[in-house]
């Protein structure tokens, strides 16, 4: 099993983590909680207490949780397909703390 940091949280296979919607340009979307159980290249899809929902990367915030930690991420560090992310996410890793 990986082991998520605050730096190689954006490099991470995102699927079946906990994610919580903290900011974004559509107020609708902010607040939006539950598991991650898909993601394209520009949204990620959420599975709620209320149904599945959609979330739009490139204009959110994202707070995700892997057991007792969290990691803040911004969604323009992980807007890529899933498997381009470790390529194209490399310049927001080495950014990060």
């Amino acid at each position: 099993m990986p082991s998520y940091n605050n730096k190689n949280i954006v490099l991470h296979e995102l699927i079946g983590l906990d994610v919580e919607v903290i900011n974004c340009s559509d107020p609708e979307q902010i607040g939006v909680s539950g598991r991650v159980i898909d993601e394209t290249k520009n949204t990620l899809l959420i599975s709620t207490r209320r149904g599945v929902r959609r979330a739009v990367k490139k204009c959110s915030t994202f707070r995700f949780k892997k057991g007792s930690k969290s990691f803040i991420v911004d969604g323009e560090e992980i807007n890529f397909r899933p498997h381009e992310r470790l390529e194209k996410s490399l310049k927001f890793y080495k950014r990060r703390k």
